[in-house]
């Protein structure tokens, strides 16, 4: 498996492995370093590859110009492992670190397939769509290069997610409430400027009642406890929860940027959500994550142009005083779970394994 450095890929390629090693699979990860600070919650068993890439379309100058030169050692190194222990199957989940493992397993014919767990494919996706065997699609409908075509598999979710997928939903009330902000790898310090503000602005017998927990940038991380605690609210601030399933599982509430690993974690568990989808998102795909949630009812979506903490506050508001329509929020989000998307993409990945080897 090659995933890039986000939990947007690294939580649905660690889906996967487990599944894929409760199926009696041997597992191999290939990342950057970016990628190796979200191994933490994969099995003891997955091998861990830190394989050189790069981005030819961020940093500065001197970063983009050597982009090409680690790509292409990248790719030596990953042509070079393959070959010494060949795989069945490569997966690929995107991100620029998945380009060596994808590429060598093109040079060497090794059967390959792609999740894309956007409504947007991602560059790399985008570029590999047409050199792999098969393209399995988290988000539905997914707009993927003219003459491909995709096949629905839902976005997988981790084990400690599934475990707490359809948890009953304790509605909003007359007693202390959580209220849970993540705001994904990129974009979050919207949500650290917005957040606190608006939850200042809420009713105090409401703010009273609320317990938050904030995931902010580390660099925001002071400002935003500060904050809080100067305003009387009871608030954690972390820069990453590595219990993010049993915080949104006890959550009356969920705001969060609209990454597709988010939205498919807040549909599996089932809570009600507001979400902000990323702006800057290549080729707006965030807004098409939140799709399915906001159609279905279980979520209110804000565009960034139009998020202050006027309107963040109204709508915090009107689901925590609204304890039925916030419990049909939660039954609204958990229709949109698909709840067998890993067992689909692991039954694509070794049907895929048993072509290659006639």
């Amino acid at each position: 498996m090659a995933a890039g450095g986000t939990g947007g890929h690294m939580f649905p390629a660690q889906a996967l492995a487990e599944e894929m090693l409760r199926r009696g699979w041997r597992v191999k990860l290939s990342t950057d370093d970016r990628g190796a600070r979200y191994t933490g919650g994969f099995p003891h068993s997955v091998q861990i590859d830190e394989i050189a890439s790069a981005s030819v379309s961020r940093g500065g100058a001197l970063a983009r110009a050597a982009a090409p030169f680690r790509i292409a050692q990248g790719v030596a190194t990953a042509i070079l492992a393959m070959r010494g222990d060949r795989p069945l199957v490569v997966v690929g989940f995107g991100g620029y670190p998945t380009i060596p493992a994808l590429s060598a397993a093109v040079a060497l014919g090794i059967p390959r397939i792609i999740h894309e767990q956007n409504g947007v494919p991602g560059r790399v996706n985008a570029l590999f769509a047409r050199r792999v065997d098969a393209v399995a699609c988290g988000t539905w409908p997914t707009a993927l290069p003219g003459g491909i075509e995709g096949i629905h598999v839902g976005n997988p979710v981790r084990g400690a997610v599934q475990e707490r997928a359809g948890a009953p939903y304790i509605p909003p009330g007359d007693y202390p409430m959580s209220l849970l902000v993540i705001g994904g790898s990129q974009g979050a310090r919207i949500l650290s400027d917005t957040v606190p503000a608006a939850v200042v602005r809420l009713p105090e017998a409401l703010r009273a009642r609320l317990r938050v927990s904030h995931q902010a940038r580390e660099e925001d991380r002071a400002r935003v406890a500060g904050f809080y605690a100067e305003n009387g609210i009871d608030a954690e601030v972390r820069p990453f929860f590595n219990d993010v399933p049993r915080r949104m599982s006890e959550a009356q509430l969920v705001i969060s940027r609209a990454g597709a690993s988010s939205v498919a974690d807040i549909a599996a568990i089932g809570r009600p959500a507001i979400l902000v989808p990323y702006a800057a998102a290549t080729a707006d795909h965030q807004t098409a994550n939140a799709r399915a949630l906001t159609e279905a009812g279980g979520a209110i979506r804000i565009p960034e142009s139009k998020l202050s903490p006027e309107s963040l506050s109204e709508q915090i508001r009107l689901v925590l005083d609204n304890p039925e329509g916030a419990t049909q929020m939660a039954a609204a989000a958990l229709s949109c779970a698909v709840p067998d998307a890993v067992e689909r993409l692991a039954g694509m990945v070794e049907e895929l394994a048993v072509k290659g080897q006639r």
